[in-house]
């Protein structure tokens, strides 16, 4: 059975930061990257940003410059640090874990989701 259990969103004026973190448990195998998507409701999900197993890294321009996301392998642990945070960030966020098994066989899971509200 795999897990993501997502934590750290909540509600944040503009301007100030939260940190998001995901932990995947179960059996994971040849997990390629872990992320992060956000989505408002009766839009498509969208990529915020993700790390690959070697450190490599890509973010949405949305958060260039404002995000910064990080990971741990021993624990299959995500990390995403929001700073500045607009009023478009407000969305359903995310964890993702993307693994490749081998040619055409690759699985996507993902967290239930939490929320970040931006308001003031």
């Amino acid at each position: 059975q795999v897990q993501l259990v997502e934590s750290g969103g909540g509600l944040v004026q503009p301007g100030g930061s939260l940190r998001l973190s995901c932990a995947a448990s179960g059996s994971i195998l040849g997990i390629y990257a872990m992320g992060w998507y956000r989505q408002v409701p009766g839009k498509q999900r969208e990529l915020v940003a993700h790390i690959t197993s070697v450190g490599g890294t890509h973010y949405a321009d949305f958060a260039k410059g404002r995000f910064t996301i990080s990971g741990d392998n021993a624990k299959n642990t995500v990390y995403l640090q929001m700073n500045s945070l607009k009023i478009e960030d407000t969305a359903v966020y995310y964890c993702n874990v993307h693994s490749i098994v081998g040619p055409n066989n690759e699985y996507d899971y993902w967290g239930q989701g939490t929320q970040v509200t931006v308001s003031s």
